[in-house]
């Protein structure tokens, strides 16, 4: 694709006035679990007795760890690989991401070294395949596969995140659940999960996942919540017969605890970083408010989003961006289609891994969404500025905002700096840090 700088494009965009702006910090409810209480944290939850006594010496235990960027991920699942081990039986970890990392085996263990779990860091073997077994069909009619090497085990315990779904509302959203019927399906339970379409996968999840606990392969469940600021607010072991009720109770916890970007709604949104290690869906919709479906809402109302770089943990993956107005060529060439269409052919999402408007630089890409704006004071437009959409206490905001702020309009926003011109790289793109 031929963009760059210095044709029509940029003589159409020259005159686009990007706004001062001033760094801001956003305060939540801040419960957490210090990092390195998170071991001590992890052997309390499973060394009750009625989790403790079903792990025996001898035993193979299959372990999950799936594809999202989770704060504490590699000493949360090292916690559990260790009081494993102190039971005396064998732990292992299974790659639990659907058709994520390219849905091959070791595309999926390449994702999870980016997260630092490794056989030499966890201190016990990686066992990745995409090969499944059928454990029987749901009473919706759907088949349910599960991961053959962890269906050979002694039983597996579900380690993964709780949290609201980026493109669908139900009972049970992403969760142990999830991880049982998507993660450990691989891409060919994971397929069939979504094959009815996002305003069916909230009946199918909780309906597919009832097979996974009937198998009796489940040992029990032991996800982690996290706070609005990315860290671990609580880490919870739930025995197999509770998970579904169990699993909704937290979500709505999970609900009480998800940051917001407080000004609600504006002109542009910028997001600097997008990727898989931020959400599924490269950005979480539930803050940025660019949704894939109409199953789900909330987040910031904005008219145009603008999207300027893919993290290298995403591995080219860059679902995500057809949910922005513009994206920056630096997306565009970090690309890996194969990476991305697997994913959209097994979730049957296409719209955000369609590609959008490609501009040669950030600023270009700012100035696009500014332009392209309908009824609103282009001299001075109201712009949100994120670094991604995991870490969103800190922020920049236009100078439109500057005066609400400082008077307190926005509970729990305060202006940490005044309204100052946004600097560039000598290629235009942004190099004014948010903090």
């Amino acid at each position: 694709m031929q963009v760059t700088r210095g044709g029509i494009i940029t003589e159409l965009l020259k005159d686009v006035q990007i706004p001062r702006m001033f760094r801001a910090h956003q305060s939540f409810p801040a419960e957490k679990i210090e990092p390195a209480d998170i071991p001590a944290v992890v052997f309390r939850e499973m060394g009750q007795e009625a989790f403790a006594s079903k792990i025996q010496p001898g035993m193979h235990i299959a372990i999950t760890a799936g594809s999202r960027g989770i704060r504490n991920v590699d000493s949360i699942t090292r916690a559990i690989v260790d009081f494993v081990k102190s039971r005396g039986a064998d732990p292992f970890i299974v790659p639990a991401m659907g058709s994520h990392g390219g849905a091959t085996a070791e595309g999926q263990v390449e994702v999870l070294r980016s997260y630092n779990i490794t056989e030499e860091s966890m201190g016990c073997p990686i066992k990745s395949s995409m090969e499944v077994v059928e454990l029987g069909k749901s009473t919706l009619g759907k088949t349910v596969y599960l991961d053959k090497n962890a269906f050979l085990s002694d039983g597996i315990i579900v380690s993964c995140r709780l949290k609201p779904h980026n493109a669908f509302r139900g009972k049970v959203e992403s969760g142990p659940c999830k991880m049982m019927t998507v993660g450990l399906g691989k891409q060919k339970g994971a397929a069939l999960v979504h094959a009815d379409g996002m305003d069916h996968i909230a009946e199918n999840i909780p309906d597919m996942a009832q097979v996974v606990l009937n198998s009796g392969k489940i040992l029990f469940a032991i996800p982690c919540l996290e706070n609005a600021y990315d860290e671990t607010m609580k880490i919870e072991a739930i025995q197999p017969q509770n998970i579904i009720e169990r699993e909704s109770e937290l979500l709505k916890l999970a609900f009480q605890n998800m940051p917001s970007l407080l000004v609600g709604e504006g002109d542009v949104l910028i997001v600097d970083w997008i990727g898989k290690n931020f959400s599924g869906s490269g950005v979480d919709p539930n803050i940025t408010g660019t949704f894939s479906t109409p199953y789900a809402h909330g987040g910031i109302k904005v008219q145009r989003s603008a999207f300027l770089n893919l993290t290298a943990e995403s591995h080219g993956n860059a679902l995500g961006t057809g949910l922005a107005s513009a994206i920056t060529k630096k997306i565009f060439d970090a690309m890996d289609v194969e990476q991305m269409y697997a994913n959209c052919i097994t979730n049957t999402v296409i719209s955000s891994s369609s590609i959008p408007i490609v501009l040669a630089t950030d600023k270009e890409a700012i100035q696009f969404c500014i332009t392209t704006c309908n009824r609103i004071d282009k001299t001075n437009p109201r712009i949100v500025r994120i670094s991604n959409s995991l870490h969103i206490a800190d922020i920049m905001l236009s100078e439109a905002y500057y005066k609400d702020v400082q008077e307190g309009k926005y509970a729990g926003l305060t202006a940490t700096g005044g309204p100052e011109e946004l600097l560039w790289d000598q290629e235009e793109n942004l190099i004014t840090p948010i903090c």
